[in-house]
């Protein structure tokens, strides 16, 4: 079984909006259900559900620990010192009710952090917990570019990463290149996002709705999403948040025939129909390139434009508004107006003045 279920009630494969209450009643239901039914890796981290989850993990395992590889995640952004390295590993073991982990991943590395945990020597803490038997195995989560996810590829002997990819991304971030360049390095790849956090599955535009129809082997579109990430070879494992039983026995039932190289080339193709279309709603025409980074003034240039883009392709504003207010350090509204980002732009965008509108269109003030 490739597939495992990821955290619990009321959460997708990018949680933005963390409820803090969760239905437990439910919630060990679709635990035990997945279990039974051959899932077996589990992933969560210290802040899902506002510190819930890892809690909720720990009761929901009482008996089937040994039937399932176990993950969570340090919370990099909130480590001050050394000190909080084995600080926070020793809460999230008495929370998980548990005397190890199966891996310990850094949690959501990039540029800005990478620096910061290397100088507090996180790689002698990783060597002390994996020789303390505390963590079997240890990697690492990623959001930025490829150059920066090859560099820290290269800097440890991790055994796993986790990454961000679907048919719609395949070469955002990490992407493609990223996940070939790992799996020559010999670390196991876990997918998280396969289906964008839910974009790609609800609600559908009639557009792409009417590909999916097209296909003579009839799928949801989750299932198609899922099983594009599943045709390769150098994922390991895919992570897919459910927030219903159904939805829990729906993604087992695709991944029971969800294998390397089984799609067709023409299954191939209507998938790659579908991407195109997404494209074309683009409001922007950004690539996702980065050559327009580092941004000196801290801006995240394509990731606020790629937010502006989903806020008109996906049709769910409200997810949009909430990761760009997730980060104000990276926000739009941080532009000097340098000019730097558009000399090195080769599709020529009027970065300065996009990225006005895109502040306009999904800043929210804090109540």
């Amino acid at each position: 079984m490739r597939l495992p279920i990821r955290k619990s009630k009321r959460n997708t494969a990018d949680i933005l909006d963390p409820k803090k209450d969760i239905d437990e009643e439910e919630a060990f239901q679709m635990v035990q259900y997945a279990i039974d039914h051959g899932v077996n890796y589990f992933d969560t981290a210290y802040s899902y559900h506002e510190g819930q989850s890892e809690t909720f993990l720990g009761k929901a395992l009482k008996g089937y620990r040994d039937k399932v590889f176990l993950a969570t995640k340090l919370p990099v952004k909130r480590v001050k010192g050394r000190e909080n390295f084995h600080k926070f590993l020793d809460e999230q073991l008495r929370r998980l009710d548990t005397d190890y982990l199966d891996v310990y991943l850094l949690h959501g590395l990039n540029r800005t952090v990478w620096p910061k945990m290397k100088a507090l020597g996180v790689f002698e803490f990783l060597d002390q917990i994996r020789a303390n038997g505390r963590a079997r195995y240890v990697g690492f989560s990623f959001h930025d570019d490829v150059k920066i996810f090859k560099e820290i590829v290269d800097s440890y002997d991790w055994a796993q990463c986790q990454i961000q990819y679907n048919y719609f991304d395949e070469h955002y971030q990490a992407g493609r290149e990223g996940i070939t360049y790992a799996a020559s390095k010999g670390l196991g790849i876990v997918v998280m996002e396969p289906l964008r956090g839910g974009q790609l599955t609800d609600p559908i535009p009639s557009e792409i709705q009417s590909i999916w129809d097209s296909a003579e082997k009839k799928r949801t579109p989750a299932e198609w999403a899922l099983r594009w990430v599943w045709n390769h070879l150098e994922v390991s494992t895919v992570l897919s948040g459910m927030s219903t039983l159904g939805q829990v026995k729906e993604n087992i039932r695709s991944a029971d025939g969800g294998n390397p190289d089984l799609l067709s080339k023409k299954e191939l193709s209507i998938i790659h129909q579908a991407k195109e279309v997404y494209k074309r709603m683009l409001r922007i025409d950004c690539t996702g390139c980065a050559y327009c980074m580092p941004c000196k003034s801290g801006v995240n240039i394509p990731m606020n434009l790629t937010l502006y883009n989903d806020r008109f392709m996906f049709k769910n504003p409200e997810r949009s508004m909430r990761r760009y207010n997730m980060t104000p350090e990276q926000m739009a509204l941080n532009c000097t107006e340098c000019g730097e980002c558009e000399e090195c732009c080769p599709q020529h965008i009027k970065i300065m003045d996009e990225l006005k509108i895109v502040h306009q269109t999904l800043f929210r003030p804090k109540p």
